[in-house]
């Protein structure tokens, strides 16, 4: 999100001593992105976050890929996904390319036995069911259903859960995530004709500093391993910061639709793009006006991405038999629409409260051994009109 944000209690000028009112020195860190040229922030530490005591054991989280080259059309029931108490246990990958990782989780408990960090991708977390706050090592976010939770690569974190029936819709990147360009002028404002401004991003507001020396373990995701350290400083160190590089929640029920005389193409929803894909939001919404208009979309091919939508809520028109929780993914290279008489009901209706989410990939997206656990078989002959 480029927009400047601060909180705390920070210098007045960066790179320059820095001390609390006991004498004691607080320490900078940046956390910056695409070398030093991608977006930042300062960090001012009580304790130096540099202090390692052990490196305890290494595992492989690698997804097991079921299916690499994929042509059908599939179905997964999303809520299959069995509840698990442990945070990283519970994420479970269904489809994964070279640009990002889509998983599902439903855990039970709270993340409080240890920090983590995904050093490899930026995480958008999509709270399905649950409410609960994200802490931060700048600050906490909470959260409630429907809030896209949009974490830097590099953010150490916990998660707090405020009961055991959470479902989580995960999506991890390999490259930055970003508010659309075409949303924004030169200089990152929000343009008026987007569906959603600065008002709509909600930044932490709530920073704890722990001044505490001791063991802390933190799980580390580097290259498909987790990695597990023993940190001598709490890593919620931090007394204040400002910059650009920061997590924030956005709201799908902040989305503003943008509807038109007759049908307009899956664009106008995208909510957020990164260098392999753009996730979009479909949210309640009036129709197309135009007197003979097919509200229902149209049939089309996906020749240069693969389609995966994450269905939330409501009714959703071009779709039969859609239960909450489920995910479609049609593959590029064949043509998918609306399912037989999905175009006929929708025709003459004047709004949709359908609720969805959308992940549109550049590269072919590989099936895990754990998604073909939760596929319907027979979606790919969905379309068959039967007599």
């Amino acid at each position: 999100m480029p927009r400047y944000h601060t909180l705390g209690s920070i210098p007045l000028k960066r790179h320059t001593v820095f001390k609390d009112e006991n004498d004691n020195f607080i320490y900078e860190e940046l956390f910056g992105t695409i070398g030093f040229d991608g977006m930042s922030t300062l960090l001012y530490h009580t304790q130096r976050p540099t202090q390692v005591k052990k490196v305890l054991s290494s595992y492989d989280v690698s997804p097991k890929i079921a299916v690499k080259k994929n042509m059908k059309s599939l179905s997964l029931k999303g809520f299959k996904v069995a509840p698990e108490k442990d945070y990283l246990k519970s994420r479970i990958p269904v489809l994964v390319n070279t640009d990002c990782l889509i998983s599902l989780a439903s855990p039970s408990s709270s993340l409080r036995d240890y920090f983590y960090k995904n050093t490899d991708s930026d995480e958008v977390i999509f709270i399905h069911k649950g409410t609960g706050k994200l802490r931060t090592m700048l600050g906490n976010i909470e959260f409630a259903y429907g809030d896209y939770l949009v974490i830097p690569r590099g953010m150490i974190y916990q998660i707090d859960f405020d009961d055991k029936d959470n479902r989580l819709f995960i999506v991890e990147s390999k490259n930055p995530i970003y508010t659309p360009k075409r949303y924004r002028n030169w200089f990152g404002q929000m343009l008026e004709h987007a569906p959603f401004c600065e008002r709509d991003m909600h930044p932490p507001s709530e920073l704890e500093t722990y001044n505490e020396k001791g063991d802390f373990v933190i799980k580390v995701k580097k290259q498909d391993y987790v990695h597990e350290y023993v940190y001598a400083a709490h890593p919620f160190s931090v007394v204040g910061w400002d910059g650009y590089n920061f997590p924030y929640k956005f709201s799908i029920h902040d989305f503003e639709p943008i509807t038109g005389r007759v049908h307009l193409p899956p664009p106008i929803h995208q909510t957020f793009e990164s260098a392999g894909f753009v996730i979009c939001s479909f949210v309640p919404r009036l129709y197309d006006y135009h007197p003979d208009a097919v509200p229902a979309p149209y049939n089309h091919s996906n020749i240069d991405s693969d389609e995966v939508l994450y269905y939330v809520d409501g009714d959703f028109m071009s779709r039969n038999n859609i239960e909450k929780g489920q995910i479609t993914l049609h593959p590029a290279g064949i043509p998918h629409g609306p399912h037989p008489g999905a175009m006929e009901r929708s025709i003459g209706k004047k709004e949709t409260e359908e609720l969805a989410v959308m992940v549109d990939t550049f590269k072919p997206l590989m099936v895990t051994e754990e998604a073909l656990k939760i596929a319907d078989g027979d979606y790919f002959t969905s379309w068959l009109e039967h007599e």
